[in-house]
């Protein structure tokens, strides 16, 4: 049992207790010569504040919500490591909340669960960050929010990741490579992130007087790109290419390929989105458009711990910071055979 106190870390470090609770909680009012040395005693004496007296002595809960409807894993784990990376530097736990996407008691049950944890802030992921009524139930708690999406949503202050613009630039390599019968999977059409990939995917084909091969709707789910891939490559005058619009029915494609006898890349290129983990696992490696879901998650727990700090940070209410989003070309993509 660690029996180290406030009061001791004050004695050696030769300052107030008020000075030594600010550095423990983060305060800006503390010069970086007298953090360091407040630092340095907290090491060397293995002092552990107590959160119960952190969040008495600062009226905050030292929480902060996760609200989220995505069952794919490969999205959540760089999500929560990116933001414990973060949060946890300055003493915050992550509270990971679960919801069902149109479900009719989604706001109350958001309402309920800020409520009941008290959170000190809330991050909001795709689908569920889509929802601008969402942004409106937050704000009358008084809570402060940052989304991630793929549009700016009114009511929000949030990261967009730029996924129309790189489903056209990994579309447009595929025109590059010599692709004519280019295949597209679009995910689910009531999220506003599968209609910007498909958006995109169409911009490219305009650009290029091209259209599509096949144009087909999965649900993001591995079994549904094995499904959308066996119509698609089982009917008459079968596509070079299939982009699919993330990496899980990327992989389902490549079964299905495979099954048929078909070759990748020789006889198809197939694509994804995410640059999820499953990418470089499966063979061939995947071609995709990596969203940085970690880093944008740290950037997301920035912004939000400095508008808890009431600090400004260069991203102010309703406003969105455009995130990049980049292609990253692998093994299951080459030009056609035929």
């Amino acid at each position: 049992m660690n029996d180290v106190t406030i009061t001791d870390v004050a004695d050696q470090s030769g300052v107030s207790l008020r000075t030594v609770s600010r550095v423990i909680n983060g305060s800006t009012k503390v010069n970086a010569e007298t953090r360091a040395r407040i630092e340095a005693v907290i090491a060397t004496l293995g002092f552990r504040p107590s959160a119960r007296a952190r969040a008495l002595a600062t009226g905050r809960s030292f929480l902060i919500g996760l609200i989220h409807d995505d069952p794919n894993a490969l999205v959540l784990d760089p999500v929560q490591r990116g933001l414990t990376a973060v949060l946890g530097a300055r003493g915050f736990e992550v509270v990971i909340h679960p919801c069902v996407y149109g479900s009719e008691g989604l706001m109350d049950d958001v309402r309920g669960f800020i409520q009941r944890s008290r959170v000190d802030g809330v991050v909001l992921l795709p689908p569920i960050s889509e929802l601008p009524q969402l942004n409106r139930v937050i704000a009358a708690e008084g809570v402060p929010s940052i989304s991630i999406a793929s549009v700016p949503i009114e009511g929000g202050t949030m990261l967009v990741s730029m996924e129309r613009e790189a489903t056209r630039l990994l579309t447009e390599r595929l025109i590059d490579l010599g692709h004519r019968r280019i295949a597209f999977i679009s995910g689910p059409s009531r999220f506003l992130s599968a209609q910007q990939r498909k958006a995109g995917f169409l911009d490219a084909l305009a650009a290029a007087n091209m259209k599509p091969s096949h144009m087909t709707e999965g649900d993001y789910s591995f079994e549904s790109g094995l499904a959308c891939g066996e119509a698609i490559l089982s009917g008459t005058e079968p596509p070079t290419a299939v982009l699919a619009s993330n990496d899980f029915m990327a992989a389902g494609v490549l079964k299905a390929a495979a099954a048929l006898g078909l070759s990748v890349p020789t006889d198809l290129s197939v694509a994804g989105f995410d640059d999820s983990s499953i990418a470089r696992m499966i063979s061939p490696a995947l071609t995709t458009i990596n969203r940085p879901m970690r880093a944008m998650a740290e950037t997301a727990a920035r912004r939000l711990l400095a508008r808890i700090d009431g600090q400004e940070d260069g991203l102010t209410h309703q406003e969105a910071l455009p995130i990049a989003l980049s292609l990253i070309e692998r093994e299951s993509t080459a030009s056609p055979a035929r």
